[in-house]
């Protein structure tokens, strides 16, 4: 997707450390990474559901 490289990674992390302090980061990386698995969660749910779907759709066919 991206291709983010040793430099780039540090770039963000100075602005990061600059615009939240070193006292809040650690609470925006929790907030990021739940956010993240959240995501992930509900996108393959929705997968699931969708194959599931396809799935009811290609038996009643058959029949």
């Amino acid at each position: 997707m991206f291709h983010l490289g040793v430099p780039e990674l540090l770039v963000i992390l100075v602005i990061a450390l600059v615009l939240f302090g070193p006292g809040k980061l650690p609470d925006v990386g929790k907030a990021l990474g739940k956010s993240i698995r959240e995501f992930k969660a509900a996108s393959s749910e929705e997968e699931k559901k969708t194959i599931d779907v396809a799935e009811k759709s290609d038996k009643t066919e058959k029949k």
